[in-house]
């Protein structure tokens, strides 16, 4: 398992190896909601804090960063990662996701997630592919639950957040042999 920064494309995105250039639509994408339960928000709003924080994405090890890419405007309207990629356990975690208001609740997410698994468990050979969120964020928690995701536990006091808060951490995984399944599902939820 060698994951390396590439670029997938959907019917509704495309997720592209995340870059400076990302930084302009970014920051018109983001709101205070985007962000609410990030762990590692830029810190301010505009373009040059957003320039920074993907700055500090790139620095990061075991993490590869995507901006999402509306495809029918061509502009990035969020962000999604391969965060603490583990080769020798075959496993990653796909999280640090954040999405434009106006694409909230359609089909980008389970799309960019569709995307981002199939690489993970078909291309790379995955064995788990963990998905994690703030206990706080009940529309996050249902939205993985929804991709199929099973629930695993909480990690109590795991992250202290940038306002100090003892974030609790919901953990979520999806096992190689829970995948066919959930992917059948997924691509029949986009096809409605």
């Amino acid at each position: 398992m060698h994951v390396e920064p590439i670029t997938f494309e959907g019917q509704l995105v495309r997720l592209e190896p995340i870059g400076p250039h990302h930084a302009p639509d970014l920051a018109e994408a983001a709101d205070t909601a985007a962000f609410r339960y990030h762990p590692l928000p830029p810190t301010g709003q505009g373009e040059a804090p957003m320039r920074r924080w993907i700055e500090f994405l790139l620095e990061r090890d075991a993490w590869i960063a995507f901006a999402i890419i509306d495809l029918t405007t061509n502009r990035a309207i969020g962000s999604s990662s391969f965060l603490n990629i583990r080769p020798k356990d075959k496993g990653l975690e796909i999280g640090s996701t954040w999405i434009a208001a106006h694409a909230r609740g359609t089909n980008v997410n389970p799309e960019m997630k569709l995307l981002m698994l199939e690489h993970a468990f078909d291309a790379q050979g995955a064995i788990r592919v963990d998905i994690r969120t703030d206990l706080r964020n009940l529309h996050s928690q249902r939205a993985i639950e929804k991709l199929g995701a099973k629930r695993e536990g909480v990690l109590h006091h795991h992250v202290v957040m940038p306002d100090g808060h003892l974030r609790d951490t919901v953990v979520y995984a999806i096992l190689k042999d829970q995948w066919p399944n959930i992917r059948t599902t997924l691509r029949d939820r986009l096809s409605r």
